[in-house]
């Protein structure tokens, strides 16, 4: 892995670059990162896997902080997030840059992109939380790209939203070492995790990542903390939507994290390096939905069509339909404010806020102010001294 170069470089002297803590030196002079378990060991100038993250001297360091590949405010609902202050908006960003190698990657501009130019957005952590509070966003999302690759600016976002009561959601894989997972999902509200599949040779073969470091960060989300979860599954065809799969994939969610966890299905598109493989069918995913309810799912979701019944979430007490959306507008609410269903009274299992809100299907892109790298009571750029 050689340096980078040009304006590859990094440079501390660059106001978005700043020290991290997550990493270790090594015994033949490299710095192991351990935010993720790709645990990139790095000599001076080279950048991990995920190009945002290289060494300068002797430390690891984040070259995107205070940058984003965009902003924009569009319903929590396409996160995909149901049982998460429903109707409500959310102001979405991420980064540049990747942990994952998947081959299939639906955003791969964003998260493929070697080209720190791509990052033409600029927000300091407290110009998030003031944008998210007067643009009447009731939660913020880290997404687009994997947020574990921008803990630092995640974490200092998180705590200036939480100071304006503005919620957080992260939208990852979940490939993260345990140390920094503590941290970084301590500040978040609601998380929905990719679970790219249910095999190791996919993981393995396809997104360049382990499966059991993924179903070890479910397991530690719905047991070990309050961050309301949900899953997705992207389906692609002949590869991770056999019935087989599914039905394991299925079981092991009720045994390890219960039947209330929602599970959203989503549709597959030819992108980057499998554009010779067709998109999902319709069919594919309504199969997928009757073997997740079939297992005792209770809330499955179908994604990436317009398909009403999947997009439904019903009681699981009476039965009866208490949300009915059509793509991202609910056409019908029966939840009070408290999550309880209106028919029978039985709790919906969630994250709730008196009535549901209307943004509906709108997507409003934003621009934001000049960072200022300097955050709360501490500089960022000079947390050299102070890795753990």
């Amino acid at each position: 892995m050689p340096a980078a170069t040009g304006a590859d470089a990094l440079s501390l002297a660059d106001p978005y670059t700043i020290g991290t803590k997550y990493w270790h030196e090594l015994d033949d002079g490299r710095i192991q990162c351990d935010v993720c378990p790709r645990n990139c060991r790095l000599r001076e100038g080279q950048r991990g896997l995920c190009f945002v993250r290289g060494r300068i001297g002797d430390q690891i360091v984040l070259a995107s902080y205070g940058r984003s590949s965009g902003f924009c405010v569009d319903p929590v609902e396409k996160k995909p997030l149901n049982h998460f202050l429903p109707g409500t908006p959310v102001l979405s960003f991420g980064t540049a840059g990747c942990n994952l190698a998947c081959r299939f990657c639906q955003n791969w501009d964003i998260s493929k992109s070697r080209e720190i130019d791509t990052l033409s957005g600029e927000a300091a952590p407290d110009t998030l939380a003031q944008a998210a509070s007067k643009l009447e966003c009731s939660s913020i999302a880290f997404t687009y790209n994997d947020p574990t690759i921008f803990l630092e600016y995640a974490v200092d976002a998180a705590q200036a939203c939480k100071e304006l009561g503005i919620k957080t959601i992260a939208v990852s894989a979940g490939y993260i070492n345990a140390e920094p997972r503590a941290e970084f999902y301590s500040h978040m509200d609601a998380a929905n995790i990719d679970l790219k599949a249910f095999t190791e040779d996919f993981y393995q073969k396809i997104a360049f990542s382990k499966l059991g470091t993924v179903l070890d960060t479910l397991k530690y989300l719905r047991h070990e903390t309050d961050v309301w979860l949900e899953i997705t599954t992207l389906l692609i065809p002949g590869y991770n939507d056999s019935n087989s799969e599914l039905a394991e994939m299925c079981a092991w969610i009720a045994e390890h994290l219960g039947d209330e966890v929602p599970l959203h299905f989503s549709a597959f598109h030819p992108d980057f390096k499998m554009r010779d493989v067709p998109a999902t069918p319709p069919a594919t995913l309504s199969r997928a939905r009757r073997i997740a309810i079939d297992h005792g799912l209770k809330y499955v979701y179908t994604g990436n069509v317009h398909d009403t019944d999947g997009g439904t979430t019903h009681c699981g007490g009476c039965g009866k339909p208490v949300v009915v959306r059509d793509w991202y507008v609910l056409k019908e609410y029966r939840i009070d404010g408290t999550g309880h269903c209106e028919h029978c009274g039985a709790r919906i299992p969630g994250v709730y806020s008196g009535p549901a809100g209307t943004w509906g299907p709108k997507r409003r892109p934003v621009r934001l102010g000049t960072p200022r790298v300097r955050t709360g009571d501490h500089d960022r750029r000079n947390a050299t001294a102070t890795k753990e």
